[in-house]
């Protein structure tokens, strides 16, 4: 590992490395930097980075920070959850402070995948994956959803409580382990009875569907959605009523190559059009990202197909990576103006292979989408524009090869009518880049 050049030896080495690599990507905005000096290094694993509309005309984040994504009980277990806030529209944010989970290495089981909920008379509502010292599918995934919440803008926060959740057919059949289910963006406005809508993964058990390969991605995985009904009658976590849709044998699925058994299907990304349907896009391992549409809600969705730039046109590629899309108009939208973000590529990135996952999600291209009404696929898309990437130097953990891909577990807010895209760049440094008009010139 000494000779290796991304290998990050020391805080010294790693502190070198930031004046360089901040700005790579030319973000107008930094929201957090790990502190690095040379007793110390904290909190290098940054990532689901969720900013969104608080009370008060605040501007408010929420992520999972730790030293590294704890992906093996073999890692720091300090996985939780940090909470920020900024009153000057993202120029400057408070001291990052832990709000669900360990902050450092303890007896404490971590905090995870945390996502927002924010009431009309302003109760904050952060919900997040509790591990209980035992997992299932994948260490860091397996867990109950606790909620906490804020009435003061987040200055304290309620103790947790459990959030009963469906289970199904896929998890495991042994009641004491909890599900895996994952909500990886901000749960969408309907609108209609002001009720909030998310899509989510849940990935199967082992006990149910084994993996067919060795290959982490070919683990089984599915998406579903649920709607939050009550939230604005600021009920306690525990009370928080949640309809569920495509669940059990509805599940949204998308086979794995070479083995149609098994379902790679993940990450979903919902955004209304303006005939009011919902559009939703997911990663899988097919080389593309694939697309369903509900015309009732988002109660049934049809059956996924691979995304293309348009009626009969090619697919755009993309990798089991994130694939994130958002309505350039804002959270409740629907204006026909979207934005998405793909690799351009579908695995093979130079020397790397669809399996090289920490190595092909780079670079970060944008493709602007413009409905279309009466067609078959809703949203058409322009030819993909490079958006972003950096000079592959790794950032990360001492003591570790660092990491350099750009998964895009970002977020997304429009406001004063300036759409902002907020990213964790190489799960290290929390980010923010407008999104100009030159982005988003219309379909041929």
């Amino acid at each position: 590992m000494a000779n290796d050049p991304n290998f990050i030896a020391t805080a010294a080495d790693l502190k070198a490395r930031i004046p360089s690599q901040l700005h790579i990507t030319n973000p107008d905005y930094v929201v957090y930097v790990p502190s690095v000096d040379d007793d110390s290094v904290s909190d290098t694993g940054n990532e689901h980075f969720l900013v969104f509309d608080g009370p008060g005309g605040s501007l408010m984040a929420v992520w999972t920070q730790s030293s590294q994504e704890c992906y093996s009980p073999d890692l720091p277990a300090d996985q939780h959850i940090a909470f920020s806030r900024s009153d000057d529209e993202g120029v400057t944010w408070s001291k990052p402070r832990a709000i669900a989970g360990p902050a450092r290495p303890s007896a404490a089981y971590m905090a995870s995948w945390g996502y927002p909920l924010v009431s009309r008379s302003g109760r904050i509502y952060v919900l997040y994956n509790q591990h209980i010292g035992k997992h299932d599918s994948f260490y860091h995934h397996t867990g109950w959803v606790h909620g906490i919440y804020s009435d003061d803008g987040g200055n304290s926060w309620s103790a947790p409580q459990n959030v009963p959740v469906a289970r199904s057919i896929n998890d495991n059949p042994d009641l004491s382990y909890p599900p895996n289910m994952l909500c990886w963006q901000k749960p969408l406005r309907l609108g209609t009875n002001n009720t909030y809508f998310a899509g989510f993964t849940r990935w199967s058990s082992n006990a149910v569907h084994p993996n067919p390969t060795s290959d982490w991605r070919s683990h089984d995985a599915r998406v579903e959605f649920m709607r939050f009904e009550n939230v604005d009658d600021n009920p306690e976590p525990g009370n928080l009523k949640i309809s569920w849709f495509a669940a059990n044998e509805n599940a949204l699925s998308v086979p794995f190559p070479g083995h149609p058994e098994a379902s790679a299907c993940q990450e979903p990304t919902v955004v209304k059009l303006p005939d009011s349907r919902l559009f939703v896009v997911m990663r899988t391992a097919a080389g593309s990202p694939y697309w369903s549409q509900s015309s009732d809600g988002g109660e049934t969705w049809t059956a996924t197909r691979p995304l293309l730039r348009k009626d009969g046109g090619a697919p755009l590629l993309h990798p089991l990576s994130p694939c994130p899309m958002y309505d350039v108009g804002g959270n409740e939208a629907g204006s026909g103006r979207y934005v998405l973000f793909i690799h351009n590529h579908d695995g093979h990135y130079k020397q790397y292979g669809p399996a090289d996952t920490s190595n092909h999600r780079r670079p970060i291209y944008l493709t602007a989408g413009h409905f279309q009404p009466g067609a078959d696929q809703p949203i058409w898309f322009d030819e993909p524009k490079l958006f972003m990437d950096h000079d592959g130097v790794t950032l990360g953990m001492v003591g570790s090869p660092g990491r350099t891909d750009l998964a895009l577990y970002a977020s997304f807010t429009v406001r004063k009518g300036k759409p902002v895209l907020w990213y964790p760049e190489r799960k290290f440094f929390l980010l923010g880049r407008i999104i100009g008009e030159e982005w988003m010139y219309e379909c041929e």
